[in-house]
């Protein structure tokens, strides 16, 4: 049986539903971003508890197909742009088809009615986000960040991150007040 968690963004939220679950004796077979997995259901008592749980430390179970949809669609991304080490090798949007088993055109209306903004913006976001990330946090050139994020060349890379940002990825680099998106909010 599958559970997925709204919010869950973070390999920090992974540890956090690990100890929560420990705390009401669940044991789940595998935990990923946004899901659970579980070898048996649950009775409605503990995933009543459960539920309660997860919004007290700012996760929420999703039920119905359509948000699970839509938590799968930022769930691929999120693995795909912030936590593979892999650079992507494919358009984002065979890759969601492929890994959801849907049409990219029904993945991005749904997509677009539910969250208002539609799937190409919502990567741009998590790609500038991650960009933020390596340029502060890791050894990478711009050309290995754009290389690793599938950015056609680094003039695509930094046009795009001025776009979104308003500064250059010089400027960012040399502020003193480097300014994150929580990767929940976008």
């Amino acid at each position: 049986m599958k559970l997925l968690v709204k919010n869950m963004v973070s390999k920090r939220c992974i540890m956090a539903v690990k100890q929560l679950l420990s705390e009401l004796h669940i044991h789940p077979s595998d935990i990923t971003l946004g899901e659970i997995e579980l070898s048996h259901p649950l009775s409605i008592v503990k995933q009543e508890q459960l539920k309660k749980a997860l919004l007290l430390i700012g996760l929420e179970l999703v039920t119905d197909k359509k948000s699970m949809l839509i938590e799968k669609i930022k769930s691929s991304i999120l693995e795909l742009v912030h936590y593979s080490d892999e650079p992507v090798n494919k358009k984002y949007s065979c890759f969601l088809s492929e890994k959801l088993k849907y049409d990219y055109t029904y993945l991005s209306n749904i997509f677009k009615k539910t969250k208002g903004i539609c799937i190409e913006d919502y990567i741009i976001a998590h790609k500038i986000e991650r960009v933020k990330q390596l340029l502060v946090y890791s050894n990478m050139s711009l050309t290995e960040i754009s290389y690793h994020l599938n950015y056609s060349s680094v003039g695509h890379l930094s046009n795009q991150f001025k776009k979104v940002t308003g500064i250059t990825t010089r400027d960012f680099k040399q502020s003193p007040n480097k300014q994150f998106i929580p990767l929940e909010v976008l």
